[in-house]
């Protein structure tokens, strides 16, 4: 006997399935910047600036004072910048705790734009700063995968806020764009004391989904 998914988990089995099926000749859909943003560049700059304001009024409601990344770091393959004794590695994103900086590897990230659609930059950016909300209001967790995935949950909440307020737009095939994003950056296994685990694509797939379907509080 198999236990009935919920309609949240149905519906993104359900994206999934048609995700790898057209994965083959897709076709970028229009950007989801509503002011027709179409560059990785744009992307990128629209990303990083609508997160950080949603944040910032985030944490007004709390009472609190967001305070922004000291920096945003493009770099190519492994010449980016360290954290402490952790140098940058290809292919990769990450949030800097030492430096409050997040980095990028610009060629993989725009190779994600141009093969799976500007979603990808709003899966990988908001869940960077994902991290830095973290940081600044001292979660902690007792396995990295835990980390993971409430940066997940944020960046389903954040779209979706911005979606809600107009900010950004969604277009046919955006859901898409996003489930494949985030089933790409999923774990082989279910190895959730591997210290750098960060959840296999289901669960990453559904965490996002729980941000996306209640908000960031729901983290």
């Amino acid at each position: 006997m198999t236990r009935a998914l919920p309609p949240i988990t149905r519906l993104l089995a359900g994206l999934l399935a048609v995700a790898l099926v057209s994965a083959c000749g897709i076709v970028r859909a229009p950007s989801m910047d509503r002011r027709g943003a179409d560059s990785f560049e744009d992307d990128v700059v629209t990303a990083r600036t609508l997160t950080e304001q949603f944040w910032s009024r985030q944490f007004q409601q709390l009472g609190r004072t967001y305070r922004p990344i000291s920096d945003f770091i493009p770099y190519s393959g492994s010449a980016g910048p360290s954290c402490g004794d952790e140098p940058a590695v290809p292919n990769n994103a990450f949030y800097c705790p030492l430096g409050h900086f997040i980095a990028f590897d610009q060629g993989w990230m725009e190779g994600l734009w141009s093969d799976m659609g500007d979603g990808s930059v709003y899966v990988i950016i908001p869940h960077e700063l994902g991290h830095a909300v973290q940081a600044q209001l001292r979660t902690g967790f007792t396995l990295n995968v835990q980390m993971e995935l409430q940066a997940d949950c944020y960046a389903g909440g954040t779209l979706s806020a911005l979606v809600d307020s107009g900010a950004l737009t969604t277009e046919p095939g955006d859901e898409n764009e996003l489930i494949r994003s985030l089933a790409a950056a999923g774990d082989p296994t279910d190895d959730w004391l591997n210290p750098a685990a960060h959840g296999t694509a289901e669960q990453r797939q559904a965490s996002f989904a729980r941000g996306y379907q209640d908000g960031v509080g729901a983290c």
